[in-house]
């Protein structure tokens, strides 16, 4: 009994803001804290009123913060510092309190989706063909550009791809079909939200436009194997699922709020895990 107010003077709280119960965050977070010994605890919260939030995080201590949509350009003004890489992309996902009580913004989807396709060839040279044009497409853009990526962008409404690449130095815009049919990408990146069970299922490719030997990378993980995947095995296609990219962004979190390497391994069973229960087999 003597023992507990010290025990909980050093536990450090972290957590993720979002319309929505569903955090996949915190079962990674945990796992990660859990495997390595770690003084910390997750926690999501459900968040209506974003500025009495984050009003709540500087006076509670909270070390960190994960941010989700409708939120990650609407918090940025409610910050102390933003980090050049997220203020490039426009949004932030990741609040970090300093030594000083300062509340920094960072977005960790870009490394995670460097990390990930990093995990299976090069960057640097690679040239890239990214579908979509929303705020993880923006991410990815920014991510793999700055990691030397060759980057074509193509979306089903050009104008919105083409407000991506405007910010990003040798980025350019083809028409969907007209990508699609081009021969001269070594990368695929599906970031639209087609293969998404509760979306739409099928893949946002057709199967014959899949060369073997290329690289097929799909930020949708739930399913974990979407129909983009499954039709580039069959294609003779290298593979990464839309949890690599995921894992990864939750790894560089831990990272900014413990300044240690994250536990990659516990992390990934926790999500995969996680992940089965949201989206059983069929």
């Amino acid at each position: 009994m003597s023992n507990a107010p010290s025990l909980a003077a050093r536990l450090t709280l972290c957590g993720s803001i979002s319309l929505y119960p569903v955090s996949l965050g915190s079962s990674m977070h945990l796992a990660g804290y859990r495997a390595l010994g770690l003084p910390f605890t997750y926690v999501p919260f459900r968040v209506t009123d974003l500025a009495g939030a984050i009003t709540g995080m500087r006076a509670l201590g909270i070390r960190g913060l994960g941010i989700s949509m409708p939120y990650k350009q609407e918090i940025m003004p409610l910050l102390d510092a933003i980090d050049a890489q997220a203020a490039q992309i426009g949004a932030v996902n990741t609040v970090v309190r300093g030594e000083d009580g300062r509340l920094r913004g960072y977005n960790t989807d870009a490394v995670g989706a460097v990390r990930a396709l990093e995990e299976v060839r090069a960057i640097q040279g690679a040239r890239v063909l990214l579908l979509g044009a929303g705020g993880a497409a923006r991410a990815i853009a920014h991510g793999l550009a700055g990691a030397g990526a060759s980057l074509v962008l193509a979306n089903r409404t050009r104008e919105k791809a083409e407000a991506i690449a405007q910010g990003i130095e040798g980025a350019s815009v083809r028409g969907l079909d007209e990508a699609l049919s081009a021969s001269d990408w070594d990368v695929l990146v599906n970031a639209t939200s087609k293969g998404m069970l509760d979306v739409d299922p099928g893949s946002p490719v057709p199967e014959e436009a899949i060369r073997p030997g290329t690289v097929v990378m799909d930020i949708v993980y739930k399913p974990i194997e979407t129909e983009l995947l499954r039709a580039a095995e069959r294609r003779g296609a290298r593979t990464i699922h839309g949890g690599r990219m995921l894992l990864h962004q939750a790894a560089r979190q831990f990272e900014l709020y413990t300044g240690v390497a994250a536990p990659l391994e516990a992390m990934d069973a926790a999500l995969r895990e996680q992940i089965s229960l949201l989206a059983p087999a069929r």
